[in-house]
């Protein structure tokens, strides 16, 4: 320990220090969160009683000195089944912003104790007032009246939920921002008396089974599970839980924030909480985000601006706070050339328009039709993959031209309308009537409507999104039905036709197991929301407009100010102030060659807040690159750049660098800070610039410290050399093979040691050749080999897709069901993993299984003549419908083309599943909706599905298995 701690301890402070260690077990861990300047975050971790045998998990978050005065406070929490970890960042943001920031777990979520109870009035709502009790004892709350803090609730999904409940139940609460949550839970699972299957199951699993939640609630489940349809009292259960039961008592402002791309709580349940909170006579600001429950871009950053902003307006009572428009909606279109992504862009109004307004009326042409319903409702159609989105977003696929549904033939009806003459934005939901009959006393339809291309063969639908709808049918003249379609915020070009589509199957929806009949035809048009009032932003211009003319004037300034006299530096780029490396046509050959190089026409470019890998076999020049960009060598041609100067021995900018390569020489009987302190004092800076509290904090050496170096272990020398690296704070941060001599456990400790340090917006590049760890805690990744540029690019788009899915399981499964799945048309392989299973897909090329085809025959009512090697299937409709001729299916493809007889467009793709897929779906999307409907059929427990291909493939294959 050093010296000035010791004499802290000695003599009476000793007692003080005890003491301050005794307030602080009792009163919870307390611990400081590093950042990059004032005011400092603290952190209190409690475990408060909120019921008999109820222990919540509570983390407190303030900011700045215990003198600053009396603030708001904001209670935040997770969605289902997360914890409150889950909102840490948006804590301690709002806590530097000057609020006392409350966050908690749940109900048996993280270590609160308890059961789940679906936000239980008598169950988590009341752990919320609770929570406020607490708040109101608090010095540095401020306070309403004694016992009533002034308080806001925010959170996601459930905990969204939980916010809209206790300002129903609680009027001390003072303002809300519930996202991506529901307004009635009945409503959501069980959308128009149809069971929503596929999500009920995920929110029982990712609340850990059935046991842990309340005993009402998992019978509801088994009840309703096993009857595939909801009763009156499975929907009393949960509306009772809802915030719509105390609809009426929400008067407080409101932000909402609802996900496009949500299956689970689509876009009404957003329309109708701010319906009712408007009605009482409170603000309401509405905000239709990009992502959702099915994925997509959940903006978060925008988003936790926009709640601040909330809070800062309706608790702090700052008049000048821009809360935003009234209404927003982000939408989306075509992909930014610069990362791949897809752009958005925000269009508002001053009013919220509601799910109708600017009806336009669509006319749509369809004779009477049939279909069928299947007996066991097998094969299903397909619409959103629930609990896949989040990997891969497929449900914002959409919003870029991409389909990835499925129908089967004999399964669904269609009505088209003509092509549109100009561009038609649609924003709300479309409603339409149409008289359905059964053979059996009731139907069960997925009403959906499709954006169709020219010609007809690109069919998408829209935020991949379906309206399911049970209808009464005794009566020979069958009923009339008014269905609302799903929201949306979609474009449908000049050219492109809208389709109506009524299928009997969805994979994510419960129907019925009786093989049954239905007719469907038109009662009305097609009538479609247009909100006249919202209005898109103009697309921002792109960033080098700006500075590229200011960049160009300083340049030309520095070379009439430098062009009169020679200089040996090289002026400093502006254009690259705030880029930490750029690297342009490097070389270094070797020593006495003049034609091998180390490094050879090397170019690429680091940007803030990356963790880049530099990989490489050996030889590939990596730490010659290294030494070049510390100044240590010379290049023999080409530029080094970091935040915009040259690199040269010397240069003032690598004050800005911390690095470690080939090892740290440490003084073996002096301590770890010793060595430290005596390091800073040979770079002549000042003590306080050094950071060193810091740069120990994010390398996490602890008491070590103080003990002499030649104690240490290598993983502690390692952590130390990276600690030496870090004082400073440098900007770009450089470790060459920081992992060297490290077991498992030191090595993840030197994983989270470079992933919070970048976290804070610096850059670290690091050289190893531990492949797995490099996907784990990088960002991108440069590979070279033989001196010379590979790839460089984010490590998702290098790893790349391959043709192996990993399949988590929600679940164990048994040997026999996991020899099923290998044994399935299609699959090559299937191994159980710690992760879940591993499927290899067969090589592209397989022919359609006839034994497949028939059962997909069998189950849609069709019969199907010729095989498979035959190269050609025809499927009649035995319903009597358009039928459907499937060609094409020969060696060499993995498909067959099917061409309506009656229109001759080529309209699905028989796979080798059997499955009958858009051709604007063919690709890896396909494949693994494909295998998500044989695993359904399976019974296999899917919690996720995507694909799997590890970091050493993509890197052997990108240098030819040269390492």
């Amino acid at each position: 320990m050093p010296a000035a701690p010791r004499r802290w301890l000695r003599g009476p402070r000793r007692w003080t220090a005890a003491a301050l260690v005794v307030v602080l077990a009792g009163a919870g861990t307390w611990t400081a969160v590093a950042d990059d300047g004032p005011p400092a975050v603290h952190r209190a971790d409690r475990l408060l009683p909120t019921a008999a045998g109820v222990d919540i998990d509570t983390s407190y978050f303030t900011a700045g000195s215990k003198d600053a005065g009396r603030r708001p406070a904001v209670l935040l929490t997770h969605g289902f089944g997360g914890n409150k970890e889950d909102v840490r960042k948006q804590a301690e943001d709002l806590a530097r912003d000057g609020y006392a920031v409350l966050t908690w777990s749940s109900r048996s979520f993280g270590r609160s104790t308890g059961k789940i109870g679906l936000n239980d009035p008598k169950g988590e709502v009341a752990d919320v007032s609770k929570l406020i009790d607490w708040l109101a004892k608090r010095p540095e709350v401020e306070l309403d009246k004694t016992g009533d803090p002034r308080v806001g609730v925010a959170g996601a999904s459930y905990g969204g939920a939980v916010s809209l409940l206790a300002a129903g139940y609680d009027q001390r609460v003072d303002a809300i921002a519930p996202a991506i949550t529901y307004w009635n839970l009945a409503d959501a699972l069980f959308p128009n008396g149809v069971f929503k299957k596929l999500w009920a199951g995920m929110f029982i699993n990712s609340g850990g089974g059935c046991d842990t939640f309340e005993a009402s609630l998992c019978e509801m489940y088994e009840r309703v599970a096993e009857s595939g349809k909801p009763d009156a009292a499975a929907m009393k259960l949960l509306q009772e839980r809802s915030p719509s039961a105390v609809g009426d008592r929400i008067k407080v402002p409101t932000l909402i924030m609802q996900g496009q791309t949500d299956s689970l709580f689509p876009l009404d349940q957003a329309d109708k909480i701010a319906k009712a909170v408007r009605a009482n006579g409170a603000p309401v600001d509405v905000d239709w985000i990009a992502g959702g429950h099915d994925g997509g871009d959940m903006e978060t950053d925008r988003l936790h601006a926009r709640v601040t902003s909330w809070f800062d307006r309706y608790l702090k009572d700052d008049k000048n706070a821009d809360t935003g428009p009234a209404f927003r909606v982000t939408r989306t279109g075509g992909i930014d050339s610069t990362d791949g992504g897809a752009q958005l862009r925000g269009a508002d109004a001053d009013t919220y328009p509601g799910l109708t307004g600017g009806d336009r009326q669509v006319a749509l042409s369809g004779r009477e039709q049939k279909f069928s319903n299947p007996a066991g409702a097998s094969p299903p159609g397909i619409s959103a993959l629930p609990g896949l989105g989040g990997a891969g977003g497929l449900s914002q696929l959409s919003s870029l031209g991409v389909g990835v549904s499925l129908d089967f033939p004999g399964q669904f009806a269609r009505f088209d309308s003509k092509a549109v003459t100009k561009d038609l934005r649609i924003t709300g939901s479309p409603t339409v009537t149409v008289n359905v009959k059964s053979t059996t006393d009731e139907a069960v339809l997925f009403a959906k409507v499709y954006d169709v291309g020219p010609g007809g063969r690109q069919q998408v639908l829209p935020s991949q999104l379906v309206t399911p709808v049970r209808v009464t049918t005794d009566d020979e003249n069958g009923k009339d039905v008014r269905l609302t379609l799903p929201a949306i915020d979609h474009e449908v070009q000049e050219g492109h036709r809208l389709r109506l589509v009524l299928a009997s199957t969805d994979l994510g929806y419960a129907s019925p197991a009786a093989p049954a009949t239905y007719t469907v035809s038109l009662k009305s048009d097609l009538a479609v929301p247009t909100a006249p009032a919202v209005t898109t932003a103009a697309a921002s211009l792109p960033a080098w407009v700006w500075w590229l003319p200011i960049a160009g004037a300083l340049t030309a300034l520095a070379l009439l100010l430098t062009g009169r006299r020679r200089t040996t530096a090289t002026p400093p780029d502006p254009a690259l102030a705030e880029v930490p490396l750029q690297i342009t046509d490097l070389s270094k050959r070797y020593a006495k060659s003049a034609d091998r190089y180390a490094v050879q026409d090397l170019s690429f470019r680091v940007e803030k807040g990356q963790v880049l890998g530099l990989l490489g076999p050996n030889g590939a020049g990596k730490t010659t690159t290294l030494r070049m960009l510390m100044g240590l060598i010379k290049p023999d041609g080409g530029e080094i750049r970091v935040f915009g100067h040259a690199i040269r021995p010397g240069a003032p900018v690598l004050s800005r660098v911390g690095a470690f390569v080939e090892g740290a020489g440490f003084l073996p009987h002096l301590s770890g800070r010793e060595n430290l302190d005596l390091y800073w004092q040979a770079t002549g800076r000042p003590p306080e610039d050094a950071h060193l509290e810091e740069a120990l904090e994010i390398a996490g050496l602890g008491d070590a410290l103080a003990r002499a170096v030649r104690t240490y272990s290598q993983g502690m020398r390692q952590r130390l050399a990276i600690a030496q690296a870090m004082l400073g704070l440098p900007d770009l941060l450089i470790l060459d093979e920081p992992t060297n001599g490290l077991d498992p456990p030191q090595i993840r400790e030197m994983r989270e040691v470079m992933i919070r340090y970048a976290a804070a917006g610096r850059t670290v590049i690091v050289s190893s050749h531990l492949l797995a760890e490099v996907e784990q805690s990088c960002t991108h990744l440069v590979v070279m080999d033989r001196g010379r540029l590979v790839q460089a690019g984010p490590v998702h788009e290098i790893i790349g897709s391959g043709d192996t899915l990993l399949v988590g399981l929600a679940a164990d499964v048994p040997d026999p069901l996991v020899e099923k799945v290998a044994a399935l048309p299609g699959v090559d392989s299937a191994t159980r993993t710690d992760d879940g299973l591993l499927i290899r897909l067969t090589a592209r090329g397989a022919t359609v299984s006839s034994g497949t085809a028939a059962l997909g025959a069998a189950s849609s009512g069709t019969t199907l003549s010729g095989t498979a090697s035959s190269g050609t299937a025809v499927v009649d409709s035995a319903a009597g419908t358009d039928s459907a001729a499937v060609v094409g299916s020969t060696a060499g493809t993995d498909s067959a083309t099917a061409v309506d007889s009656t229109t001759g467009i080529d309209s699905a793709i028989v796979v080798a599943s059997g499955a009958v897929i858009d051709p604007a779906a063919v690709d890896d999307s396909a494949a693994a909706a494909r295998l998500l409907v044989e695993l359904v059929r399976l019974e296999v427990p899917v919690a996720s599905l995507g694909p799997h291909r590890r970091l050493e493939d993509a890197f052997l294959t990108l240098i030819g298995g040269s390492a």
